[in-house]
């Protein structure tokens, strides 16, 4: 009886851990996929940020973010939208006027969009039975539905565990980690130094060490899961 609870408890937790894993790349990607409005700044000024996380780029990231929200003022929205404007789409023709959030800008010779990793991962998404919202007019290879792409599969191996599932929940997890090692960490840190070079608000300045700190932590993470089994 006593196997059989710690089982239980032990599957329980790891779902509980993809469910936190998902909720952290789904604030990344919403913040990744447009600007501040009115309801996520209210929600994002009620988040108690960690101060030690045990990843030097996160904690500094969650300080710099608190620090800002914590000076909001009336025109705290128009600042941040400024500023993802300077930081994610520039002022220039070429590939070196902002931090542009496309892998294919990072994996590509001449820094240009729409090249192989756009189709690489158009294809994953329908391989995997996703499809891009007809409303967000971006590139398969944007930060935000790479993202995504992991908190789908983080949600889906969540679901696997509870139903028992062992093998698929094992596949959703080699999946990630594939993902991770082939596409999220072949670019996002080169992006995410970018983004320090442009940003001006500590809140983009923040985001930039939260999200490679998380994705480095988390590709270790993904890995040792990977090696235990």
């Amino acid at each position: 009886m006593t196997d059989v609870v710690e089982t239980i408890t032990d599957t329980e937790e790891i779902a509980a851990a993809m469910e936190s894993r998902a909720a952290t790349y789904g604030l990344l990607a919403r913040l990744f996929r447009r600007e501040v409005d009115q309801p996520l700044l209210d929600e994002l000024k009620t988040m108690r940020f960690p101060l030690n996380t045990g990843n030097r780029d996160v904690d500094e990231g969650y300080r710099l973010m608190a620090g800002y929200l914590s000076t909001t003022w009336e025109n705290t929205l128009t600042e941040l939208a400024a500023d993802y404007l300077r930081t994610f789409l520039g002022h220039g023709i070429d590939g070196h006027s902002a931090a542009y959030p496309y892998e294919s800008v990072y994996t590509s010779e001449r820094r240009l969009l729409m090249q192989d990793a756009r189709g690489e991962i158009l294809a994953l998404f329908r391989a995997n039975g996703l499809e891009k919202d007809p409303s967000f007019k971006d590139a398969e290879d944007h930060i935000a539905l790479e993202l995504e792409f992991m908190q789908l599969m983080a949600l889906r191996c969540a679901e696997a565990l509870r139903a028992s599932n062992d093998e698929e929940a094992l596949a959703l997890v080699r999946s990630q980690a594939t993902f991770m090692e082939d596409h999220l960490m072949n670019w996002a840190p080169l992006f995410t130094i970018e983004m320090l070079k442009f940003a001006k608000t500590d809140f983009y300045r923040g985001l930039s060490h939260v999200a490679q700190g998380f994705l480095t932590e988390d590709q270790k993470v993904l890995e040792e899961m990977v090696q235990e089994q």
